[in-house]
């Protein structure tokens, strides 16, 4: 077997850094993002997917002795290289091509000279092959989804054959005097969307009246909000019943919008009113997880009654309020007839064709009546889709005029590769067409009205179909949220920031049975059952197919997307849990098991796997889908050298459920692992664990995980050993599972970190067991006396310390509440670790990372602070042991910061005491 060098990837990674931009990525920053192109579910930060290609693609420094002889060297090269990728995923430095440069030096020193050619085989939303390309690479994607696809066409293959390129639209060249990347493509995205949008005002404008308000002045409307209705189940009182989750529009203070609803003569009635003295509680609406209510007399009507009533085709709908626009945001304005009536129409002919799959819990608008995928529109939606989606044949005529008319040869047609006229009247197209699918995401009766961000909140807001009750219904005319210009516009944004520079290659393929050959894997695969990709992709594709036919043929050709082959494990699909479970398993062994065969191993194989849900100490983990991942890596033949915790919440989103939330993804780098490794017994592997794990460990206890994340980060150095060998033997003579191997890998990681205990200071020792045992709780001052004792302090001692408290014969630690005041670590007699740690955790919850940083410089004239970032991670631990979410959140907001603190402390140097022989505070060894 090939000993291959060891890389970056597999030893060390600046997480901080491409955690933060991963964050930022997802919360701070829409415009220009490839999502804007086209909505694909689960797809990864495009910061995190070019740092792991770049880790996946250089060299670690040891693996260079002959330029880098001593762990000195090897150590500054690390860290050249750490800086260079802390740079490489800014999101304003994607396209600095200097930048970009010195990255691709990196992987050519590393690969013999050549940028190699890398391939997702599970291409999805396209952020691996993107960020491939954009470091130079031959980018290839492939996915059986044919929405996948085509977003991948869109993102990688077509923008490359049109780069600087002017654009052809009549005047649009002469704008600017340069065109780089697909600028003059997205120019032309927008002009010809422009020109869409006014042939369709044409045709339907007066579909989409505008709102009078008081004083005459005319406004736009953004949105139509109505209510799904439902025949009162009481006899006596059978009035078309509103269906609303809420009847609020507008909770920003100040400018309060609600809807008032009454029943008069059986009729039900709305006004919008602005006071702040709404509906609350269970008066905030008709409908609840328990079912309806009747606005005329209470009469309960049950879920079952409404999926009846749906079935048969007799459930209705109210308008209820108008949203406009105003050139101060918004106005919510009481519904009238005129609007009412306006949205009467018939349904157009030609609407697309589609069964929808029913799959409780993912997609429950089946059980509704809502069973082909026309149904999950209204008429006037309907008519406004099919309106566009006819005119982007009349779009790519004009665009292949233009193009003729702009110095283009005719050429041949995109899907034969051409890249010419014809081709570039495809391209638009296909922008047009994905522009038209956006729309829909954004003009369906499952569509909401937000209250809290006050706009329209798209069908997949989640990755689901549920039932819509109170739905908003959008103007395509619009320059707001489900405007069509809004697509157009926002796709535009994208595809001025693709790098459309190296070439690329996207097929429709199954990842099962497709070639590998001398092709580096970075991939993000399926999720076990979390995500049913085809069932929801057929919202889009049948609008996608209806536009798309004759110029993407090859890749729409099946009325809906494939299902059978897709490896996702669907209960309802292939005959229960069981047999989903196999299907899964089988198809991922065959795919790692392809891949080991053919792909460029020169480079570890990078796999990227999402958390569905917190683990659990006692068993390791608790997701079936994540044991699935790691035996079929195994089980083909594959060693996991190392994993990585992914983040992409923002430090301010550490808390969800009460609880710690786990990083979002975890990234596992992967060997083949030798044809003739050895087989090992139980006993020989926890020798192995507890002699190689501990300083493992260690390196990620110094690095920058954070503690919520340790966990996940430690599989990485204790599953490595275990798929070492080809098997462990338990001793009964059978194989050890996945599972069993994770809880001892987490139990070395309890006894590692419990093992830092006897290098702190007395009084943290003491404190430490008291909080292990008592938490926060009084004891009796008896048992404090012995445990004080037993840790060579006394109580006298601790409360001097300012730690402990004994009164009245009972005793306990100070928590952290009342350690969160002013303190001067100078002039405090005794600081111990403990006090120092407490403190900050507690400043940092209550008054911010620029208050701790302040301290900070202080505090190390005192303690060590390596052992205040050591006991954070120990207390983190422990907390999570008691099940104190709380504590936990407190501990690990503290630790997870650590880097920054360190960065923003700095300009506190120059002020920090300096007692005694004791150092300033020295931030180069703190970072390392």
């Amino acid at each position: 077997m090939t000993t291959y060098k060891k890389k970056l990837i597999e030893t060390s990674l600046p997480l901080e850094a491409i955690n933060f931009a991963s964050a930022r990525e997802k919360k701070s920053i829409r415009k220009g993002l490839p999502l804007m192109v086209h909505l694909y579910w689960a797809r990864r930060p495009i910061a995190a997917a070019r740092a792991v290609l770049f880790a996946q693609l250089v060299d670690d420094p040891a693996s260079r002795p002959e330029e880098f002889p001593t762990v000195q060297s090897q150590d500054a090269e690390r860290a050249r290289l750490h800086a260079l990728m802390e740079r490489l995923v800014v999101w304003e430095n994607s396209n600095d091509e200097a930048l970009l440069e010195e990255a691709r030096d990196e992987i050519r020193k590393s690969n013999d000279g050549e940028l190699p050619a890398v391939l997702d085989p599970f291409a999805g939303g396209g952020a691996i092959p993107l960020e491939a390309q954009r470091l130079g690479l031959e980018a290839h994607g492939s996915d059986l989804n044919p929405l996948a696809v085509l977003i991948n066409k869109a993102l990688i293959e077509i923008p490359p054959k049109f780069a600087e390129l002017p654009p052809v639209f009549p005047g649009a060249s002469a704008t600017k005097t340069e065109w780089r990347r697909a600028e003059g493509l997205a120019e032309d995205v927008r002009r010809y969307g422009e020109w869409m949008l006014a042939e369709t005002q044409k045709r339907i404008g007066h579909l989409y009246p505008k709102i009078k308000v008081d004083g005459g002045t005319e406004h736009t409307v953004i949105a139509w909000i109505w209510a799904r209705t439902v025949k009162s189940p009481n006899p006596a009182n059978p009035i078309d019943v509103p269906l609303v989750r809420s009847w609020w529009l507008n909770k920003k203070k100040g400018k309060e919008a609600w809807i008032h609803a009454s029943v008069i003569d059986g009729e039900v009635r709305y006004e919008v009113r602005h006071d702040a003295h709404g509906p609350i509680g269970d008066d905030d609406g008709t409908v609840s997880r328990k079912g309806g209510i009747s606005l005329a007399d209470g009469t309960p009507i049950d879920f079952n009654y409404i999926r009846s009533e749906g079935r048969a085709g007799r459930l209705g709908a109210h308008l209820m309020a108008i949203v406009g626009e105003t050139k101060g945001g918004r106005i919510y304005v009481s519904a009238d007839e005129s609007h009412s009536a306006a949205a009467e129409v018939d349904s157009p002919i030609d609407v697309p064709e589609g069964d929808i799959f029913d799959w409780p819990g993912r997609i429950n608008v089946f059980r509704y009546g809502m069973t082909e995928w026309a149904d999950l529109f209204t008429n006037r939606q309907l008519v406004a889709l099919t309106t566009l989606s006819d005119l982007v044949a009349a779009v790519r005529v004009k665009a292949r005029t233009d193009a003729e008319s702009a110095g283009l040869p005719g050429g041949e047609r995109l899907e034969k590769g051409g890249a010419e006229a014809e081709a570039y009247a495809d391209a638009i197209a296909t922008y047009m067409a994905l522009a038209v699918s956006r729309e829909a995401n954004a003009s369906s009766s499952i569509c909401g009205w937000d209250s809290s961000l006050n706009k329209i909140r798209n069908v997949f807001s989640r990755q689901a179909i549920p039932m819509t009750w109170d739905y908003a219904e959008a103007n395509v005319f619009s320059t707001w949220s489900g405007g069509f210009i809004t697509q157009t516009d926002g796709m535009a944004d994208s595809l001025e920031r693709l790098p459309a520079s190296a070439a690329a290659q996207v097929m429709q393929a199954d990842a099962a049975t497709r070639t590998y050959s001398n092709l580096v894997v970075s991939t993000d695969p399926p999720y076990y059952d979390n995500i049913g990709y085809s069932d929801l992709s057929d919202f889009f594709y049948v609008w996608l197919r209806r536009t798309l036919r004759d110029v993407h043929g090859d890749t729409v050709g099946t009325m809906l997307t494939p299902k059978a082959e897709e490896l996702v494990a669907n209960p309802y699909r292939h005959n229960g849990r069981a047999g989903a479970e196999k299907f899964f398993v089988d198809g991922f062994n065959m795919v790692f098991g392809k891949i080991r065969e053919g792909a460029n191993l020169a480079a570890p194989m990078t796999v990227y796997y999402a958390y569905k849900q917190q683990d659990t100490r006692d068993s390791g983990t608790s997701s079936t889908g994540w044991h699935t991942l790691l035996d079929g890596l195994i089980e083909t033949g594959w060693e996991i050298t190392a994993t990585w915790p992914l983040r992409t919440e923002m430090s301010g989103r550490l808390i969800g459920s009460n609880a710690n939330a786990l990083a979002s993804s975890i990234v596992l780098a992967c060997r083949p692992r030798p044809t003739d490794a050895p087989t090992t017994t139980r006993r020989a592997f926890i020798a192995a664990l507890k002699s190689e794990l501990p300083e493992a460990l260690r390196k990620l206890l110094q690095g920058s995980v954070a503690p919520v994340d340790l966990a996940q980060a430690a599989i990485g150095p204790g599953i490595a050993v275990f798929s070492r060998y080809s098997r462990v033997r338990e001793a009964d003579g059978s194989d050890m599972s996945v599972k069993d191997a994770l809880v001892l890998v987490n139990s070395t990681l309890d006894e590692v970190i419990g093992d830092q205990e006897s290098d702190f200071d007395p009084d943290t020792r003491f404190a430490i067991k008291w909080y292990r045992q008592y938490g926060w709780s009084q004891e009796d001052s008896g048992t404090a006396l012995q445990l004080a004792q037993s840790s060579d302090t006394s109580i006298g001692a601790l409360e001097r310390g300012g730690i402990f408290e004994a009164k009245g014969g009972k005793s306990r630690l100070l928590p952290p509440s009342q350690l969160d005041g002013a303190w001067d670590a100078v002039t405090d007699d005794r600081v111990s670790v403990w006090e120092a740690t407490v403190r900050l955790a507690a400043v940092m919850a209550k008054h911010g990372a620029d208050k701790v940083a302040e301290l900070m410089p202080i505090v190390q004239s005192r303690v060590n602070l390596d052992a205040v970032k050591e006991l954070g991670f120990l207390l983190f631990h422990e907390a999570e042991k008691k099940n104190d979410s709380r504590d936990a959140v407190l501990f690990n907001g503290l630790v997870s910061a650590w880097g920054d603190l360190n960065e923003q402390a700095r300009k506190f140097t120059a002020t920090a005491p300096r007692l005694g022989s004791q150092q300033a505070f020295d931030f180069d060894e703190m970072e390392g």
